[in-house]
């Protein structure tokens, strides 16, 4: 039976090792005051995680001409966008990007490519990229490169990489909606390939693709249900040529509910605020005072982000330590 529904009654169920199921957390999405529920989600973070904020960056490494028709995505060849296309990053720029955001103080780096899986050839130099990297910094190293067969997931893992990022991008029953050109479970498959091989695993979604608020609840659920404990929010930045190009961009208000929702589904996850959030403006370091203990810092894919030096500072006078 669930306790009272009142978000500070739902707090203290979950401290006591309950959990939030649908319903419960559909309720918590109408109740009527939901400062009082952004509020909460940040004392959950508080309580289960502390004040330790988790930074992280990524580096494009590969950039375009994507097979996939994924309909929020810049870099797919399905669509005319004017995205950059290149086949690999220039070594010694990723390696400066890497040197900066150590020096700022940031824990995690990521190369992200474009496309379906990386081949043969792009991944022999992307390992020497990435023991550059090592080499030259004390980064954690993560990768996002599409689909991981056993192999590669072993080869990552043996060049250093701790994570492994896929995104659902949104639950499994609305997932067609956004993408056809694969499936949600082909995502589970490498998410589940990448923790075989003995790496962490990171996912995450796109919020304001035209989703419910229930929709979004319900991949909070399936990440719970896969164990993720690095669970990045994007918000969506409607790219000219794409499919999902005229939608509306979601509120403040909405953006807050949605990782208050997170946190009380996923208490003890990394939520990491990612894309879109520049388009909050000054509003977006509320998102931290509603549940997130985590960001993408600097510049994302084929989108500006913020200053990573006004992001710690804003940070640092928020309480949290780095």
């Amino acid at each position: 039976m669930q306790p009272k529904l009142f978000p500070r009654k739902i707090a203290e169920h979950i401290r006591a090792g309950g959990s939030v199921d649908q319903e419960t957390a559909c309720a918590l999405a109408g109740f009527a005051d939901q400062q009082t529920l952004w509020a909460t989600a940040d004392e959950l973070r508080s309580h289960f995680m502390g004040n330790r904020f988790h930074l992280c960056s990524i580096i494009n490494a590969r950039s375009g001409n994507c097979t996939e028709n994924c309909r929020f995505c810049s870099q797919s060849a399905h669509y005319q966008t004017g995205a950059a296309m290149y086949r690999i990053v220039n070594r010694e720029e990723a390696i400066k990007i890497a040197q900066d955001n150590e020096a700022h103080g940031v824990h995690r780096l990521s190369l992200v490519t474009s496309g379906r899986f990386v081949d043969r050839e792009i991944w022999k130099e992307l390992a020497e990229l990435y023991a550059e990297i090592s080499e030259q910094t004390n980064m954690e190293l993560c990768a996002s490169m599409g689909f991981l067969d056993q192999e590669r997931a072993e080869q990552l893992a043996e060049a250093g990489i701790t994570r492994y990022h896929c995104n659902l991008e949104t639950n499994k029953q609305r997932f067609s909606e956004v993408c056809s050109s694969h499936s949600w479970q082909d995502k589970v498959a490498t998410l589940t390939t990448a923790a075989e091989a003995g790496m962490s695993v990171c996912s995450g979604g796109i919020i304001g693709m035209g989703e419910t608020m229930e929709d979004r609840i319900k991949l909070a659920l399936e990440l719970r249900e896969l164990g993720v404990q690095s669970i990045p929010l994007n918000i969506l930045t409607p790219i000219p040529g794409t499919p999902f190009a005229e939608l509306e961009p979601l509120s403040v208000e909405e953006v807050l509910s949605t990782i208050a929702l997170f946190r009380f589904i996923n208490p003890d996850a990394v939520i990491r605020i990612a894309g879109g959030r520049q388009q909050l403006g000054a509003e977006q370091y509320r998102c931290f005072s509603s549940g997130a203990n985590g960001a993408i810092v600097g510049n994302y894919l084929t989108t500006i982000g913020s200053s990573i030096a006004k992001d710690i500072e804003v940070l640092k006078k928020m309480g949290f330590t780095l």
